[in-house]
């Protein structure tokens, strides 16, 4: 958990989702509108909820049956060891690169 607030993050990108995107559903082509839209949900496509770039590029709007089935494939993947996770990359650079140079000056 980020310790973000459901209400401080989540409402800003599903109001901008709602902006860019027709209230249809990605998965079934549900259309939505009026009190129906509560049903409709924003996915992170990389399942990244930080990562919330300003044209919507890791958004769908999918409804909440669709929302549901998708995290559900996305557990059963991770469980049974299906997804692919980036390796972290290792540090190339040395802070201290020079520095028995730097010393030996001194003295």
């Amino acid at each position: 958990m980020t310790g973000r607030k459901p209400y401080e993050s989540g409402d800003n990108y599903r109001e901008q989702a709602l902006k860019l995107y027709p209230w249809v559903c990605a998965r079934c082509a549900r259309e939505f509108g009026g009190k129906q839209l509560r049903m409709l949900t924003v996915h992170h496509k990389d399942h990244n909820h930080d990562h919330n770039p300003s044209d919507g590029s890791n958004w769908e709007l999918l409804c909440i049956y669709c929302h549901d089935n998708e995290h559900q494939r996305y557990m059963e993947a991770d469980a049974q060891g299906d997804i692919q996770r980036e390796e972290p990359v290792a540090g190339t650079h040395n802070p201290f690169a020079g520095l028995d140079l730097l010393l030996k000056g001194r003295s």
